[in-house]
């Protein structure tokens, strides 16, 4: 059932304490059942700059100019004819300036944008029958507020009558709406007859206008913090399922920029993947791990019907589409991605979208820092937080800050390709801790941060992955035989399993795929490459080349080498469940990993730990190729067969040595695989980097940034 919280800004929702703003956004992200409308007196273009402030929920629709101007929150669009309705008999800014340019103590605010109405300051006494009559002689009303500002306003517009015909239009029930405000400029919302509160601190004024009306909440906490109790009070705010954990201080909070679980229209999601951070941190708290998860709530996630149906003790930062835009498909993927597959010249920077970024940073280190208790550990993971380290230095110097990188570091002269190079190196100087799949990763970061003082500690801690849950779903799926299909019995199987991506190399491999059919005339109608690649989310635009260029060539392969029913690509651009994709491992006669660079790459691991949990395949163990420029190459090099993915000799001359192995070679290759990737649960591997975050020598507690 949908609720609606109309609220004034100034000295509403933006009044109270920092807790108390942070309290009611966070209480509104764990709703969204809940929609926010702004109703204020400003004008669009200050609303746009009361936007940037991470501590402001997002608004579904907008009331500004004191109730002229009704817009669309999500794209700035008026809403008619509601708009239209509430400006009807309006003469014009012109005429009513003209009209009142005599009277003394009025003074036009020139600094303040207006639409559909004329807003003026007026000296205290000012305020004559004379003034009023003018106004009521334009066919205008007006409002009056704080003994200090003056409205013209077309006949038909306040922000009550706004909220009125937005109800109307959009089937409210009154029953259904809070509204809230301070200000004597808020009455005609107090006048709709839905629930309403007034914040403590109120103009008298408005007090006194309102003292005899019982729907009236008269809250005793100021801004925000009244308008969190009279949520409360309805019973709109039901405790999260992760409160008994998330409410604060705590001793650790990990923060990722990803959140566990997604909305997918239907229900809420996990990863299809039993391997990954987001499988790891949560096996890991559901294990004890004690703290907080501080994750972005966005995109479908923000309008799905219920909160998280999670006992993860999770503490959203709720971003709108556009931050969301801005930060994560353009300052992550087009700025600092590229640079970190050590593709530079890829990287596209521009100051709006890094604007995001920093604003996305800024949220998530004040968020985290309500959240933390004095000297608590905070653990963040990945590039996609890099600004969080300093901007907590300044706000928490008590903390101790490690972050983990999961994807590579770049060498310090391609970081240095950055136009904000400076600026993140700052940043990371002030992490007391960082983390890293490699000690070639670990020793990219040093050197970036070479001449620093009190350089951060350096660990690395490679990733694992769930092996038990792997070996047993390989045993089940094999036992009953879930072979996935080839075009044609007796065909080798050549896989790659990896999201579209430049970085992984999808377009060198399917050239080098063809140049060994040129090579290997005996290869032909006897092998299928699988290559399963799914899309990135929508509104990443970073890869569409890539996938032009792919799709392209991988037509043209099979329009050259196809035969009869047999096609050498079988391409699947889409995602698999897990049981799927470990019926491709237990299928394949080859893994081809030929990623650029990579963090780590767990899809070697996971394909290792399948074909060892199942030794009586019938086609012997599979063969791994793999880039040696993936972190996985640092554990898994002496037993896989490694290739130099900038190479379509190498990448050609390797996969066909894989396939050219004895049994017996493959067998040796795939137990010393097996032994190299271990036994240790990703949770315990979390447990260390906590300990080694927490023990690390704490750095001087002033700012260093």
């Amino acid at each position: 059932m949908s609720r609606i919280l109309v609220t004034d800004l100034d000295g509403t929702l933006l009044g109270g304490t920092q807790d108390d703003r942070i309290g009611l956004r966070d209480a509104l992200a764990r709703h969204p059942e809940v929609t926010t409308v702004f109703a204020t007196g400003r004008g669009l273009a200050s609303i746009r700059e009361v936007l940037s402030d991470p501590l402001v929920p997002r608004p579904r629709w907008i009331i500004a100019d004191v109730g002229a101007t009704v817009i669309d929150g999500t794209d700035f669009t008026p809403v008619d004819p509601v708009q239209e309705h509430l400006r009807a008999g309006w003469p014009g800014s012109d005429r009513v300036r003209a009209a009142l340019r005599h009277f003394p103590g009025l003074a036009y605010q020139h600094d303040v944008v207006q639409h559909g109405r004329c807003s003026y300051h007026l000296a205290p006494g000012a305020l004559t029958e004379e003034l009023t009559a003018a106004v009521d002689a334009l066919g205008c009303t007006w409002v009056h507020s704080a003994d200090r500002y003056f409205d013209v306003l077309p006949p038909s517009a306040s922000k009550g009558n706004a909220v009125r015909a937005l109800a109307a239009k959009l089937g409210w029930r009154l029953e259904h709406i809070l509204v809230a405000g301070d200000s004597l400029n808020d009455l005609s919302l107090f006048r709709v007859g839905a629930h309403a509160v007034v914040v403590a601190g109120a103009e008298p004024a408005l007090l006194t206008a309102l003292a005899e009306d019982p729907l009236v909440h008269r809250a005793d906490r100021a801004g925000a913090g009244g308008i969190h109790t009279a949520l409360r009070k309805l019973g709109w705010l039901s405790p999260d399922p992760g409160a008994q954990h998330s409410a604060g201080p705590h001793s650790l909070v990990v923060a990722y920029h990803r959140p566990p679980l997604h909305w997918n229209g239907d229900s809420w999601q996990p990863p299809l993947s039993p391997n990954g951070i987001l499988p790891t941190l949560s096996s890991a708290f559901a294990d004890g791990l004690p703290g907080v998860w501080v994750s972005t709530l966005t995109g479908r996630d923000r309008l799905a019907p219920l909160p998280h149906p999670t006992t993860l003790p999770l503490s959203p930062v709720p971003l709108d589409a556009a931050t969301w835009d801005g930060y994560f498909h353009r300052a992550c993927k087009e700025t600092l991605w590229p640079v970190l597959m050590s593709e530079p010249d890829r990287a596209v920077h521009d100051e709006r979208t890094w604007a995001d970024y920093r604003t996305v940073n800024a949220r998530f280190a004040e968020h985290i820092s309500a959240q933390a208790a004095a000297g608590a550990t905070v653990w963040l993971h990945d590039y996609n937080l890099w600004l969080v380290p300093g901007l907590l230095r300044r706000l928490r110097p008590d903390l101790r800050t490690g972050l983990f990188h999961h994807t590579p570091f770049p060498a310090p002269e391609v970081f240095a390709t950055l136009p904000v190079a400076d600026e993140l190196r700052r940043s990371l100087g002030c992490l007391d801790w960082a983390g890293f799949h490699t000690e070639e990763f670990a020793e990219h970061f040093r050197r970036t941060l070479s001449g620093r003082p009190n350089p951060p500690h350096t660990a690395v801690h490679p990733l694992g992955i769930d092996r038990p849950a792997i070996e047993e779903l390989a045993r089940l799926r094999a036992a009953h035989r879930r072979a996935p299909h080839l075009p044609q019995s007796g065909s080798r199987l050549v896989l790659s399993v990896e999201r579209l991506d430049y970085a992984k190399a999808p377009v060198q491999k399917v050239d080098a795929f063809d140049h060994l059919l040129t090579l290997r005339p005996d290869l032909r109608r006897r092998l299928t490459f699988r290559l399963v690649c799914p899309p990135p989310e929508p509104g990443i635009t970073a890869y569409d080349t890539t996938r032009h260029h792919l799709e392209q060539r991988i037509a043209d392969v099979n329009a050259n080498w196809r035969h009869g029913t047999w096609q050498p690509i079988d391409y699947l651009p889409h995602s698999l469940a897990a049981a799927e994709v470990v019926d491709q491992y237990l299928a394949a006669d080859v893994l081809w990993v030929t990623s650029l660079q990579d963090g780590m790459n767990l899809t070697a691991k996971e394909f290792t730990a399948a074909q060892a949990a199942v030794p009586h395949r019938r086609t012997g163990p599979g063969a791994l190729v793999l880039s040696r420029h993936t972190g996985a190459a640092a554990e898994l090099g002496p037993a896989a067969l490694l290739t130099d993915p900038r190479s379509r000799e190498d990448l050609s001359t390797v996969l066909a040595r894989a396939l050219d192995l004895g049994p017996t070679e493959r067998r040796a290759r795939l137990d010393r695989l097996s032994q190299l990737i271990g036994h240790e649960r990703p949770v315990d591997w979390a447990a260390r980097i906590v300990d080694g975050i927490r023990t690390c020598t704490p750095r001087p507690t002033a700012p260093t940034a």
